[in-house]
């Protein structure tokens, strides 16, 4: 096992990763720039290594692998984001002589980009989306007249809901290529893109795999992370509750033939498209610890961070694969639902978290921290199992309720009320849910946006009297979210 390990990362991921190095004995090293100067990950390590200034630093490949060597670490971990998937940085970890605790860089290079992986899937026999080259509008008309529309745009390289565009016609296409370039290339320095064929009303369902440096590749089960806004995801939860038995193993089947194909070993998830007839297809391949990795953790009882830890070491991997239960886990996000979802960076005044049977809190945050803007606003997760779904809801919704950030406004109450709704409770809800009953989920039902609408005058008028707010001098740009929020405050 390792000596120590470089952590190259910030935040939840950074907390927790130092624990289960804490655990097996492994020295712990932070890095941070000035604003995450006084940051929990920075107190929860063995050491810290200051990277300067530039909060851009967590993707310098040199400052972190120079932290790494200057700290005597043997090993770096990526956790998630930052440089995680950037195959040219393992290689360089490498060359350092520094153990890199994920997957081999031929693995994260060649699934690194969407169209790469997509045909390396299908040449592996996995089901993929239909879709093709988008490299000029003329072949993307080509493209989607095969497939048909409505079609996804999609950016080659990179993830998280940035540099996609949904179309719906020809007439759409050339502004939603333009628009998806720029973004894909602001995001991830790659303005490629490619198109999909959009299917609706489908699940986004993944599959955890494992494997060590000897060829054994197994999976942990699946997570349905379909529960999404703006193709981000806020609630997981596993067993998927939509799955029959015999497409549960085929799905499994399929993304541990994926992993054997490309020689992979570590931790890494199997993403797919679940239609509403039970078949799926091959969305893409994250090739690090997923976000919501703490919901397998609680069904199979593996440490996932514990068994990169080893497989990275050069030990077999020796888990069970069996699993219990059910797990569901919520993002906590420095977010103001009110106000579009808008970032809200502040400081933490207070901050009380839920306990008890079942409940699992990863947090990067205590009361003092400063959440910046500079980063995502993913503050904790909060994760919950129970014997039966059921009960695992019910559990969250009580940890949620339990839950308390004051200092900035975040996305508790939404993701209760997202939890509460009849669909959520029966498990009936698809990729589009969340869009679909956002004024809903804010607190604003068809039958009361009118009256609310009619309350918003009130609020317009106070604010020209000089009750502008800090950051809207003259009270104008207001929100509909905004405006309806305070005319909800109003009316009670």
């Amino acid at each position: 096992m390792f000596k120590k390990v470089l952590i190259a990362n910030r935040g939840e991921i950074a907390v927790r990763v130092s624990r289960t190095l804490r655990e097996l004995g492994v020295g712990s090293v932070a890095v941070f720039t000035d604003v995450d100067r006084g940051a929990l990950h920075v107190r929860r390590a063995d050491e810290a290594v200051a990277l300067g200034a530039d909060p851009r630093a967590y993707l310098d490949a040199e400052r972190l692998i120079a932290a790494a060597r200057g700290a005597g670490c043997d090993a770096l971990h990526p956790g998630y984001g930052f440089l995680s998937e950037n195959a040219e940085f393992a290689e360089l970890c490498e060359s350092a002589h520094i153990t890199f605790i994920g997957p081999p860089p031929n693995a994260i290079r060649l699934m690194g980009s969407k169209e790469r992986a997509r045909a390396a899937m299908s040449a592996a026999g996995v089901p993929v989306v239909p879709g093709g080259g988008a490299g000029t509008l003329e072949e993307a008309l080509v493209t989607a007249s095969r497939v048909g529309y409505p079609v996804m745009v999609k950016a080659t390289d990179g993830g998280g809901g940035k540099g996609m565009r949904l179309v719906r016609s020809d007439g759409e296409l050339d502004a939603a290529l333009e628009r998806a370039r720029s973004e894909a290339l602001k995001a991830f320095g790659n303005a490629d893109v490619y198109l999909e064929k959009a299917l609706e009303g489908t699940r986004h369902v993944e599959v955890q795999v494992l494997g060590d440096r000897g060829g054994h590749m197994l999976h942990l089960f699946e997570r349905d992370c379909s529960l999404q806004r703006r193709h981000q995801k806020i609630v997981e939860e596993t067993p998927c509750p939509a799955l029959e038995p015999a497409t549960r193993a085929a799905l499994c089947d399929v993304a541990v033939q994926g992993a054997r194909s490309l020689g992979y070993y570590s931790a890494g998830t199997f993403e797919f498209l679940l239609d509403q007839s039970g078949s799926f297809y091959f969305l893409e391949m994250n090739t690090r610890l997923q976000v919501e990795h703490p919901i397998t953790e609680l069904v199979t009882g593996v440490d996932l961070v514990r068994e990169m830890l080893t497989i990275a070491a050069g030990e077999p991997l020796l888990v069970e694969q069996e699993t219990r239960g059910v797990a569901i886990e919520a993002r906590l996000c420095a977010e103001d639902p009110a106000r579009g979802f808008a970032p809200s960076p502040g400081r933490i005044e207070t901050y009380v978290t839920a306990a008890g049977p079942g409940v699992r809190d990863d947090s990067g945050i205590d009361e003092g921290s400063v959440v910046s803007p500079h980063y995502d606003p993913l503050l904790a997760k909060l994760a919950v199992w129970a014997p039966n779904r059921a009960q695992a809801l019910a559990r969250l919704r009580r940890a949620l309720g339990e839950t308390v950030i004051a200092g900035l406004e975040t996305n508790v109450a939404f993701l209760d009320a997202l939890l509460a709704t009849p669909e959520v409770q029966a498990g009936r809800y698809d990729n589009g849910f969340v869009e679909r009953y956002a004024a809903e989920l804010l607190g604003v039902s068809r039958e009361s946006e009118e009256p609310l609408l009619a309350a918003a005058a009130a609020v317009v008028a106070s604010l020209a009297g000089g009750a502008a707010r800090p950051d809207e001098p003259d009270g104008s740009g207001l929100s509909p979210w905004v405006m309806l929020e305070r005319a909800d405050r109003l009316a009670r």
